[in-house]
């Protein structure tokens, strides 16, 4: 069996930062939704908000293409995006259907008034790529942004709830042990 590391909660909550040190330390590739949008807003440039959801699209599509190639190959990844149930339940099923693998699912959580603060602090520090116009998005993302979590996927597998409030307290340690823990199960 293959694991597929599912990395998933709001904007904000750590998930890229956390799942590239997750991935480095079990040995994984890592696959991010945003990474894949940051390269084509560099290849085809910065426009405006409808820009940016036109690219999102695209790089949805090339993340779902990306995973499907490493769980065609029998290969373990860990994926990270702000994955909506709505739409992602089907894809990661009709995955399993396909290649059958193991689900490690890891849903990060932090207070709301906190989440919508580093969404305008990331926005206004320039480390974000200006082609997600997330300066255009304040009031948008703030109902969402303050609720502090997003609804886990209903795909199966183990799910991992962290709350992120404090990057501090996150044991990582642990997260690590959870993915070693289902790979070695993979392997026997």
């Amino acid at each position: 069996m293959v694991l597929l590391v599912i990395i998933t909660g709001l904007s904000c909550t750590g998930k890229s930062t956390i799942g590239k040190q997750l991935a480095e330390k079990v040995g994984l590739t890592l696959f991010s939704r945003d990474r894949i949008k940051d390269i084509l807003f560099d290849h085809f440039g910065v426009k405006d908000r409808d820009w940016s959801l036109k690219v999102g699209a695209a790089a949805y599509s090339i993340f779902y293409y990306e995973i499907e190639e490493l769980l065609k190959g029998g290969s373990s990844a860990v994926v990270e995006t702000n994955f909506n149930p709505k739409y992602d339940n089907a894809k990661i099923l009709e995955l399993q259907k396909k290649y059958k693998f193991d689900i490690l699912q890891i849903l990060f959580k932090a207070k709301g008034d906190i989440l919508f603060q580093r969404f305008k602090k990331r926005s206004e520090s320039g480390e974000r790529h200006p082609g997600h116009c997330d300066h255009l998005n304040y009031e948008k993302f703030r109902s969402s942004l303050l609720m502090g979590r997003c609804e886990p996927l209903d795909v199966g597998g183990e799910l991992v709830k962290v709350d992120t409030t404090e990057f501090s307290e996150v044991n990582l340690s642990q997260l690590e042990d959870s993915i070693r823990r289902h790979l070695k199960t993979d392997q026997e």
